[in-house]
């Protein structure tokens, strides 16, 4: 017997089973646990113990009544109906226990039930056809009810957060921290924060590249200015649907990934019809298994509509359901069940797509059927490691190795498979880019493997939606090739344009070209089209600090932490706001005070205390944290660690413990260097750690590798950090003019660095006390808004 305190007890006649059937599985369908029972084999001392206890601890009891049941005065349904009507005398007044169905024309009056049946209202179900408003009310009796009986209580992104089984707090925390501090090449010790990547494909090598045209800017969505998503509700278009995350209904839970799978690729569906508005994965996700009403969820998400269902899996055959519901009024406006064979999944996936488009009164060109009706392979097995492996690249830690690996063999797997697979071809192309991208693996090999599986793509599908998304994400991700990203998602956009993914990925673009403005629109377009997109808050926030609009950055970081107010990130990032903005570290410091102590003195704890005290430019608390642990237990982590504690030694002139913290760390790096020449990161970190220790020529040298590699002109993200690593190479080797100077122009620049960071970053102490650098940091133009 099932230990669910949410179970159904059905309860019927023999001769009624096959509408006692169809309402089990409509309820089953839509992840209600049903007991419900098809022997034949009636009575014994075992079958009585079960019936009783199963009575017993059900949350709801369904007697199905018609005239079978009238007609015969013994039967065991009715010692059924007689123990679940003693139970309900047990119960406080008003709380739902009985729900009868009629599946016929008897009507209650003299109908042959006990007195408590009498008092419930009743349902009827013609032929025990469940509708959508029977399942919804049998589901909405079954969420907890509040001490004042007003029905499910709202869960809060924190407890939906807790809820998520396998994640500890701290270890989400510790993940959130890995992320911050960047995986290879991120020594400076402000938490930068990794931008998730776009929403995929065929390029030449670097060396021989040559970029697509750009489209004009005039022919791409308008990034046109907005307010500030802090101040601008989400509201609902009429043509707009969320879809829930799909209930796992297969006996086999291992099949999970199947259901999420399908819930993707029905969003990716959706999104083809250009007319609707969808609101992505990432922000449905928070909804998984939340008691939330669907008026809740449409308001918080700014939709009309909201799509549930649930998958069932077993063998070779697959059910999906879904209920489509206008979030206005808790109308049902359709709900179906899809029975098909496992090679059909692609078929039901369009149906309900072309289903919802119906229902909102979109418009479905030919194109857009050709679309929707596409198989993207004939293999289920190669289908499962596709899903697979994109949930594994969805879920994982940005910048982290294992995962990236796992990824690249499932998606290795699904085209081993199924050659043809294009989808699974520009996903794993995207797998060899990040590696590089991170500078995780930037070998010839990789290189050479991401342009093959691109190409692949590329041949199989030019006009698919998710190969042009797949070659945008791999051009800029792969070549830093801004101009072919942005005419990939500028065609994206033209096919979706009402797509939050396309305007996200517009953004990450823009910066990276340094028109920062637009990125900000862009980001901000993104937000509305999709307001709990987390991700998208959080690339938005990094914008808006990198243009110094302080205030906004502010209110868009206090959006975020209202859906997940548990992230030690945003929290950390929102106390700094002060001090980059101002100067003052009174914000930060109360916030590390107010940390619970278990999570104070955790290695996470320790880090944010790292941080303040480096601001603080308080270099003896930081020695002590710093002799406490060591916060990464890989190579990279390791070296971020042990670089920003050598900055500090060689701002107090202590070269012996900047030798004995980072030689270690150069040996690896010069051994990562023969295999992978191109890795920029690299000749970065080498540059960096032969300045601090005192080798100047060859820290410039290095540093000379590093801009032929990637020139400050080609990333505006990343080039202006690493000028800032230059700028303080020439202070640490004497030559304060050519320090003064690059200063000067960075601080004209978008940067991760404020003139409060700058004055107590220790790779400027000796130019502390120069009237130009205090002229520099005090000149209030230094400080304002770039636009």
């Amino acid at each position: 017997m099932s230990e669910s305190t949410k179970a159904v007890f059905l309860s019927y006649a023999r001769e009624d089973t096959d509408a006692a059937r169809r309402i089990a599985e409509a309820l089953r369908g839509f992840g209600v646990e049903v007991w419900f029972d098809q022997s034949e084999l009636r009575g014994g001392d075992q079958w009585d113990a079960k019936i009783r206890g199963q009575i017993k601890a059900c949350a709801l009891f369904i007697p199905v009544i018609s005239a079978t049941t009238q007609a015969r005065d013994e039967a065991y349904f009715r010692l059924e109906w007689k123990l679940a009507d003693d139970r309900s005398h047990l119960m406080a007044p008003g709380k739902p226990f009985i729900v009868p169905v009629v599946i016929d024309a008897t009507p209650e009056t003299g109908a042959a039930v006990p007195e408590s049946f009498s008092r419930a209202q009743w349902t009827r179900l013609a032929g025990g056809m469940p509708t959508p408003e029977f399942v919804t009310q049998t589901k909405r009796l079954l969420e907890p009810r509040r001490a004042d009986g007003a029905g499910a209580a709202p869960a809060t992104p924190a407890a939906a957060a807790a809820a998520r089984p396998g994640k500890s707090p701290l270890l989400a925390v510790a993940v959130i921290a890995v992320v911050a501090i960047g995986a290879a090449v991120f020594f400076a010790l402000r938490p930068g924060l990794k931008e998730n990547p776009p929403a995929a494909a065929s390029v030449r090598p670097v060396t021989e590249h040559k970029p697509a045209a750009a489209p004009p800017i005039a022919s791409l969505p308008s990034p046109s200015p907005s307010l500030s998503p802090s101040t601008r509700p989400p509201t609902a278009d009429a043509k707009s649907i969320a879809v829930l995350p799909f209930t796992n209904m297969s006996e086999d839970k291992d099949t999970g990934f199947f259901a999420d799978g399908v819930h993707e690729d029905l969003l990716t569906n959706l999104a083809v019809v250009p007319e609707l508005k969808v609101i992505s994965r990432t922000s449905v996700l928070q909804y998984r298994g939340t008691t939330k009403t669907m008026r809740q969820i449409g308001a918080e998400l700014g939709v009309a509509f909201l799509l549930e269902g649930s998958v069932r899996r077993a063998g070779n055959k697959v059910r999906v359901t879904g209920q489509l519901i206008n979030t206005s009024n808790d109308e049902h406006v359709w709900a179906k069940s899809y029975d098909r064979d496992l090679t059909d999944i692609f078929a039901i996936q369009s149906a309900i797509a072309q289903e919802i488009a119906t229902a909102l009164s979109a418009a479905l060109s030919p194109e857009v059927r050709k679309h929707l009706d596409r198989r993207p392979t004939d293999n289920p097995a190669a289908y499962d490691l596709f899903l697979k492996g994109r949930i594994v690249r969805n879920d994982s830690a940005l910048g982290v190795l294992g995962p990236l690996q796992e990824a690249e063999r499932f998606f290795q797997g699904a085209v081993d498979l199924d050659p043809k697979f294009a989808a699974a071809w520009g996903e794993l192309a995207v797998v060899h880019a990040l590696y590089g991208f991170w500078g995780l693996d930037h070998t010839p090999e990789r290189i050479a493997k991401g342009e093959a599986a691109m190409q692949q793509a590329e041949r199989l599908a030019p006009k698919a939606p998710d190969v042009i998304r797949v070659r945008g994400t791999y051009a800029y991700y792969a070549f830093r090739d801004y101009d072919t990203a942005i005419a990939a998602y500028g065609k994206l956009a033209r096919l979706q344009p009402n797509d939050p993914t396309v305007y996200s990925s517009l953004g990450l673009i823009s910066r990276r070209q340094g028109r920062m403005g637009e990125a900000v629109n862009y980001l901000r377009r993104a937000v509305e089209l999709d307001p709990a997109s987390f991700s998208n808050l959080r690339n938005l926030a990094i914008s808006l600090f990198r243009s110094r609009r302080w205030d906004e950055q502010r209110a868009v970081l206090q959006r975020a932490l209202a859906l997940r107010p548990d992230s030690l990130q945003e929290q950390f990032l929102l106390a700094q706001v002060d001090f980059d903005q101002k100067g003052s570290t009174e914000s930060t410091e109360k916030w590390i005070a107010g940390l619970a102590p278990s999570v104070r003195e955790s290695p996470v704890g320790i880090y944010y205390r790292k941080q303040v005290a480096w601001v603080k430019a308080d270099a003896a608390e930081y020695r002590r944290l710093d002799h406490l642990q060591l916060f990464f237990a890989d190579e990279e982590g390791e070296g971020v660690a042990a670089m920003t504690a050598a900055a500090i030694f060689a701002a107090e002139g202590d070269l012996a413990a900047v030798r004995e913290r980072i030689t270690g760390i150069m040996t690896k790096l010069r051994g990562r260097l023969q295999s992978e020449p191109a890795n920029v990161g690299l000749w970065l970190n080498l540059g960096i750690g032969e300045s601090l220790l005192g080798n100047h020529a060859e820290a410039f040298r290095l540093f000379r590798k590093m801009e032929e590699l990637l020139p400050e002109s080609r990333d505006a993200m990343d080039g202006p950090w690493h000028s800032y690593e230059v700028a303080m190479a020439y202070a640490r080797s004497g030559d304060k003019e050519r320090a003064l100077s690059e200063l000067a122009r960075l601080l004209q620049k978008t940067s991760d660095r404020s003139v409060h960071y700058i004055r107590v970053d220790p790779g400027f102490v000796s130019l502390r006390g120069d009237p130009r650098f205090e002229a520099l940091l005090n000149d209030p133009a230094n400080n304002q808004p770039l636009f």
